[in-house]
């Protein structure tokens, strides 16, 4: 019953994804490209490649988005690389689609522009909350704040390394294509990451996990050796339950992910909460 359920999920969870990676594709072939506005992260550079060499975007999305999908395979398991290849196919097959697609909106500039941030916001949000990824440098940026984690023993938010990312992407726009373009770009991060925050919780910041269970071993080996991750044990106590050990580990995003599916082998024997966190004091 349990597996059946979890098949379930999974499945919906790929087709929501793939719709989110649809409304994404919309966004930019239909609305943002028409109107001097290009997508940010991997694909803004995908878009700029596709501007100066003349190149089929889906193209230059597949070989900017390839070494990323790869190192996400190795950093963050197979199931986040199959949700993030399939993601990354439908958005490839729908810029395709839609760029052949005979739309116009007849509106100024800077609404389009509002209006494709805000749809590209929506599919994001949608990929991102179900588990996958159509954008390396959140790989990227996952990867590096692991690594730092690793080293320093701290953790990290992903929030500078996706700002200096798509810094570069917005200097390279102005200085490639035009100005108009790097500024209505700009104004699709800003409604973009304003949306996806709004139905992620903040997806780049640091997210802590509480689990309140009486059998707190085999979780903690499952973590440890999966993850690579340190977790804080304290003894608590239920009014009901009695005796327990409260569980606290500190992740990325993604990295919920992977312990969302550590923690679904113990439903039914475990309280777990999820919160995100605006600092953590050194």
């Amino acid at each position: 019953m349990k597996s059946i359920r979890r098949a379930i999920q999974s499945m919906m969870s790929l087709i929501m994804i793939s719709f989110g990676a649809l409304l994404a594709s919309f966004s930019v072939a239909c609305i943002l490209l028409p109107n001097d506005a290009i997508d940010y992260g991997t694909a803004g550079i995908a878009i700029i490649i596709s501007k100066l060499t003349g190149y089929k975007l889906s193209l230059c999305v597949l070989v900017v988005f390839l070494p990323f999908l790869i190192a996400g395979l190795f950093m963050l398991g197979k199931r986040f690389f199959l949700r993030a290849a399939i993601g990354s196919l439908v958005y490839m097959v729908g810029l395709d689609y839609f760029e052949k697609m005979p739309f116009e909106l007849n509106v100024e500039h800077f609404i389009a522009v509002a209006f494709g941030g805000a749809i590209l916001g929506a599919g994001l949000s949608l990929i991102l909350r179900f588990g996958g990824c159509i954008d390396g440098s959140e790989i990227l940026a996952n990867i590096i704040v692991s690594k730092l984690s690793e080293k320093t023993k701290k953790n990290y938010s992903m929030t500078g390394v996706l700002l200096i990312f798509n810094i570069c992407v917005y200097i390279a726009v102005f200085v490639l294509i035009n100005q108009n373009s790097a500024l209505l770009s700009l104004l699709v991060y800003v409604v973009a990451t304003a949306i996806i925050d709004h139905f992620t919780d903040r997806f780049e910041a640091i997210k802590q996990v509480t689990v309140i269970t009486q059998n707190p071993t085999e979780m903690i080996r499952r973590i440890r050796e999966d993850m690579n991750k340190t977790v804080t044990v304290m003894d608590s106590y239920g009014a009901i339950a009695g005796q327990n050990k409260t569980l606290i580990c500190y992740v990325t995003y993604f990295e919920l992910q992977k312990l969302r599916e550590i923690l679904a082998d113990f439903e039914g024997k475990a309280f777990i909460t999820v919160s995100t966190i605006d600092e953590i004091m050194r």
